[in-house]
């Protein structure tokens, strides 16, 4: 246990760069006088950790020391590896060198476990142009701009302070601090055009910005949705409440979706394998649309 503790310390003085005693002693829930027992074993370990007294002291390990690669075991390593592989299929071109070089430290063969590509079946890499562009803009913390379309046919042009990038639900989300807003927003990716990386950083730090799982909607609807058994994949791939079906295959589902021109658009990718049931003004709209839509198509 003790043992456990003192890498766990060394980890965390490295990762601060300077901490003080009570702060290890609350970290890991220990007396100070431990700490400081704790602290005299790493340093005779050979590891030049030492602690300071007096104003703007503190614990920290000299900044020539690199730690040795012995101290982890062949599966931390090959965690460390099979990450950096699931990184590198999101890093900017060229950027897999740090790959390359950790592979010839740990003396560990580079297993490709996993694969990432960005560009649609028709191979248009404007996806990828912009994941590559917004990822150097967070790391770098240059503030961006683009034109967005978002679900209610609104075209604005954003400037943001970009935060992270976030996968859920098939798609790639910007989160970021829009401007515009004054809050934080989410931006899917393949919904901004003429992106724009400044040379203006921004000072903020967004390391502990937690993000907001739930995509915040004002308005909202409860539909309920039959689907033609052709369309089941689809059913299962993207609903995941409760789901029924009836004798003849047909299935059922309830769906809170946003109440604006997503939740057509949404219907209407199903062609005509869904049908709504409920409410009847969704049902009424739908139809309207339809009978403007066959319109079009008389001639």
């Amino acid at each position: 246990m003790k043992d456990n503790r003192l890498f766990r310390i060394l980890y965390y003085v490295l990762e601060k760069g300077k901490v003080t005693a009570s702060e290890l002693a609350d970290k890991f829930e220990v007396s100070i006088r431990t700490i400081y027992r704790d602290i005299d074993s790493i340093g005779s370990a050979g590891i030049p950790i030492y602690a300071l007294q007096g104003k703007g002291g503190g614990i920290e390990i000299d900044k020539d020391f690199v730690l040795s690669k012995s101290l982890l075991s062949k599966s931390e390593k090959q965690q460390i590896m099979s990450a950096l592989q699931g990184l590198d299929n999101t890093a900017i071109q060229h950027e897999n060198e740090l790959l390359t070089k950790l592979s010839a430290l740990f003396k560990m063969k580079n297993t490709n476990w996993i694969e990432v590509d960005f560009n649609n079946w028709q191979n248009n890499k404007l996806h990828e142009k912009t994941f590559n562009g917004i990822k150097s803009a967070i790391l770098s913390k240059n503030m961006v701009s683009f034109t967005y379309f978002s679900s209610n046919e609104k075209e604005t042009n954003r400037s943001v302070k970009p935060v992270r990038l976030f996968f859920k639900s098939q798609d790639w989300y910007l989160y970021a601090f829009c401007l515009l807003r004054n809050d934080f927003r989410y931006f899917k990716l393949s919904r901004i055009k003429k992106l724009e990386i400044y040379t203006e950083k921004f000072d903020d730090s967004f390391e502990d910005v937690i993000l907001k799982k739930e995509m915040q909607h004002e308005n909202t609807v409860h539909i309920k949705v039959k689907f033609d058994r052709k369309v089941a994949f689809r059913v299962y791939d993207e609903l995941s409440g409760q789901i029924t079906e009836d004798h003849e295959g047909n299935l059922y589902s309830e769906i809170e979706i946003p109440n604006d021109y997503s939740l057509y658009n949404y219907i209407f990718s199903f062609g005509d394998g869904a049908e709504v049931l409920e409410p009847k003004d969704i049902r009424m709209n739908i139809k309207e649309m339809i009978d403007k839509m066959a319109k079009k198509y008389i001639n």
